[in-house]
């Protein structure tokens, strides 16, 4: 009898302590943040997420400059790009650029804004990437992810992207990429007009 209850109140007690870890622990990997509260949840990219995060953190910065608030200053050597605020300020985000000869320079303003934007390869990269398909609708899985500021006339973006581990290297054929979190975010303070200048 004396030996059961000592063997029932120790497991009461190991029950009790795994309950209190686990109240306590935070979940170990949850990238995609599918298991908030415990519960499933939608995939971010459907409500402006990026399947991950930014390695590089957006926020306001000093960024002395004598252009007009809401100008887009490209950094290609930073890999930043940032948004004027004026009063010696600006929002910085983290962007992907043009690899070893594809990148540019030279100032545009943003001719188009288009949200979950479709996507059709230019003939220069069908060229080099036959594999690649005509044309794909835009989604989760596009490469321009959720939203597209288009620069002039040219075929080069700001854009969002379903590969949010690129953000701070030079991968893309000239675009620019941003997770759809900070490109959602850039979209909705950029009126089409807006000067963009490239350095």
């Amino acid at each position: 009898m004396l030996m059961r209850l000592l063997t029932h109140s120790i497991l009461v007690i190991a029950i009790t302590a795994v309950m209190s870890t686990a109240s306590q622990a935070q979940p170990i990997f949850d990238a995609f943040g599918l298991f908030r509260r415990g519960a499933p949840a939608e995939r971010q990219d459907m409500y402006g997420g990026s399947y991950g995060g930014s390695p590089v953190t957006r926020g306001v910065v000093s960024y002395p400059s004598g252009e007009r608030p809401g100008t887009i200053v490209i950094s290609t050597g930073q890999r930043r790009l940032y948004y004027i605020l004026g009063n010696g300020q600006a929002i910085a985000y983290g962007i992907g650029v043009g690899r070893d000869g594809f990148a540019w320079s030279g100032v545009k303003t943003v001719s188009a804004k288009r949200e979950w934007p479709g996507w059709t390869p230019p003939r220069e990269m069908l060229r080099r990437r036959p594999d690649l398909p005509r044309y794909m609708a835009g989604g989760p899985d596009n490469p321009l992810g959720a939203r597209a500021l288009y620069l002039g006339s040219t075929l080069y973006r700001i854009h969002g992207s379903n590969e949010p581990h690129t953000i701070g290297q030079a991968v893309s054929s000239g675009c620019f990429r941003m997770t759809n979190a900070d490109v959602i975010d850039l979209y909705n303070r950029t009126r089409v007009g807006a000067k963009v200048i490239v350095r």
